[in-house]
């Protein structure tokens, strides 16, 4: 669809693939409320013209009720509004369903700022580089209060809120730079909690990689790990008196409940906040809590670790390795995660590829270790910029 933007004002340019989509229902919605408030209005107009009183006695006949029209009224009007349910419904669906194919960066919030970290390792504060064509997928949280990842160019918006992980995700299809802010008030320094999304031609996003390359967030939350003294309970074979952490993420966990649950990013998260809500089967809940004692950013770090653990047998921070040499902690090839074939992206030697941004991430936030009965990694070093 074309953009709203040339006969609109103040709309917003289209930049994603989605974006397309909400301006169309968003017109949808504009052309149907137009059309019943000229229709009502003039409707109004008629009838009081058409039906008032010609004399001061003049009494009014009676009018019979039609069951015609009122089975028109009834019918069209939810005809008119299941179109809508099934058309937002879809394009919601499609919004917050994210791709698995997806480059992972992580997002946290914080009064006032936005914290961004590639998978390879690279920090931003405020701004966020992209590659164009790419699906991009953000793991967020927040350090204090409710925030709002909004990005008008792209159509997106997600609250942030503490406690928990929100996931959202974009392509975008034209480089440039685009704004973002925060739409949840947040604070006394609310409308200065903004900064850009920079979407950069695959080759460009390459050399900006390789001009930043730090530890991965697994390697970072590896030392954590290992700093915590998480070893010592998660062993890499079964004599732990933690459950074992290696190919954990994904998985159904038993519980001592009877119940079972998927390790993803929000359970590994509520292991280590809050161990003693959900125990392994086979384990006694003997970890001690580490509410207060790691930042979110840390968090993300050790979730990224535990997740790079599947694809290893070893305790260090694995990935699966593509073809190209590139290491995931995904095992996404880089290739498979363009939809939009601009042209493969290849790594510079040495550098971190497009897709170590994606894959490297290690770790979305929202599992947690299926074994939540013991130690488990906390906390982790130096993730802050402020």
């Amino acid at each position: 669809m074309q953009s709203l933007q040339p006969w609109v004002p103040f709309a917003p340019e289209q930049a994603s693939t989605i974006a397309g989509e909400v301006d169309a229902l968003y017109l949808y919605l504009i052309v149907i409320t137009l059309f019943f408030s000229v229709l009502i209005t003039a409707l109004i107009i008629f009838f009081a013209v058409r039906y008032r009183r010609r004399a001061p006695n003049e009494v009014p006949r009676p009018v019979a009720g039609s069951i015609t029209l009122e089975t028109l009224w009834t019918v069209i009007p939810l005809l008119i509004a299941m179109t809508i349910f099934a058309w937002g419904a879809s394009l919601y669906f499609k919004m917050y369903r994210v791709p698995e194919q997806a480059m992972e960066i992580y997002v946290v919030g914080k009064q006032w700022m936005w914290k961004f970290q590639h998978g390879g390792g690279q920090r931003e504060i405020n701004e966020l580089h992209v590659p164009v064509g790419s699906r991009v997928k953000l793991t967020m949280a927040t350090e204090d209060v409710i925030h709002s990842f909004y990005v008008p160019a792209f159509r997106i918006k997600a609250d942030v809120v503490p406690g928990r992980y929100t996931t959202t995700w974009f392509e975008a299809t034209k480089p440039g730079r685009y704004y973002l802010f925060c739409a949840e008030y947040c604070g006394t320094n609310h409308s200065g909690m903004g900064g850009y999304v920079v979407v950069m031609e695959p080759t460009d996003y390459q050399a900006w990689l390789a001009g930043g390359a730090t530890d991965s967030p697994a390697s970072q939350g590896q030392k954590v790990f290992q700093s915590l003294g998480c070893a010592t309970c998660h062993r890499n074979d079964e004599q732990g008196s933690g459950p074992m952490l290696q190919g954990l993420f994904g998985k159904q966990v038993q519980l001592d409940s009877g119940a079972s649950v998927v390790a993803d990013e929000a359970y590994i998260r509520e292991s280590i906040v809050n161990p003693r809500a959900k125990t392994v089967a086979g384990f006694q809940q003997i970890m001690p809590t580490y509410q207060g004692q790691v930042s979110e950013e840390q968090l993300l770090n050790l979730i990224a670790y535990i997740r790079s653990l599947g694809t290893t047998t070893e305790g260090g921070a694995g990935g699966a390795t593509t073809g190209n040499g590139a290491t995931t902690t995904t095992g996404i090839d880089p290739d498979a995660q363009r939809s939009n074939p601009i042209g493969p992206t290849t790594p510079s030697e040495g550098s971190a590829p497009v897709t170590n941004a994606p894959g490297s991430t290690g770790g979305q936030p929202e599992g947690a270790p299926a074994q939540r009965s013991t130690q488990r990694p906390q906390g982790q070093s130096g993730r802050r910029q402020q």
